[in-house]
């Protein structure tokens, strides 16, 4: 488990083999996200303190669970401040990422931190999800952004047998994923490398049952 704003740094770099080019993106990623804190609530202020472990490694993370070559297009849903989408752009510049956002000034926020990191491949959607054009996506994220039963049912369609989804849902993920219905699924919940309470339902979406399979 990563307890400190170190062992999240140190954990970036050893295990996710992060170099100076990357780290210096999401050093630069920490310091707009204060200057923007302070004028949008994109996140608590307390959780700054500890913005390292709660907010870059926490979206990191999900990285462990998908080959790198494997990961585009990847959908970000509901991106808000930027997670887990943005520290994904900035760990893998090179890659398709696509942000998905309705809110105004979020997506100024969005726009305005891919322009100074110039995180050329990402591609930020200023719309609901609803009105969004369908594409299949690799890799599918959604940090906070709905219950996992109405996620499921509004993501679908970007969703092939082959897309990776990878939801953090906090302390909520175990009875989430009980409670998901009429959905053929290889969905589990793996433990948070971040904080002891917290899961991630990770796994593939295989079609609603008594339909055939994508």
């Amino acid at each position: 488990m990563i307890a400190t704003e170190a062992e999240a740094r140190a954990w970036l770099r050893e295990t996710l083999r992060a170099d100076g080019p990357a780290m210096d993106r999401l050093d630069r990623l920490v310091a707009l996200l204060g200057e923007e804190n302070l004028r949008q609530n994109l996140v608590s202020r307390a959780s700054l303190e500890a913005v390292w472990r709660r907010h870059i490694v926490d979206s990191a993370q999900l990285l462990c669970h998908v080959p790198r070559e494997s990961a585009v297009p990847w959908l970000d849903l509901g991106t808000g401040a930027g997670f887990p989408g943005l520290v994904v752009a900035a760990l893998l510049p090179d890659s398709e990422v696509v942000l998905v956002e309705s809110r105004a000034r979020r997506i100024e926020w969005l726009q305005r931190a891919c322009d100074v990191l110039d995180l050329r491949k990402v591609r930020i959607v200023g719309d609901r999800l609803e009105r969004v054009a369908s594409f299949d996506a690799r890799v599918i994220s959604a940090r906070a952004f709905a219950p996992l039963d109405r996620l499921v049912e509004m993501a679908a369609r970007f969703s092939t047998s082959d897309t990776l989804w990878l939801l953090p849902k906090g302390r909520s993920a175990p009875q989430e994923l009980e409670s998901l219905r009429g959905w053929n699924h290889l969905f589990h919940v793996e433990q948070s490398l971040t904080d002891p309470e917290a899961g991630i339902v990770i796994g593939r979406l295989l079609g609603r049952k008594g339909h055939n399979q994508p």
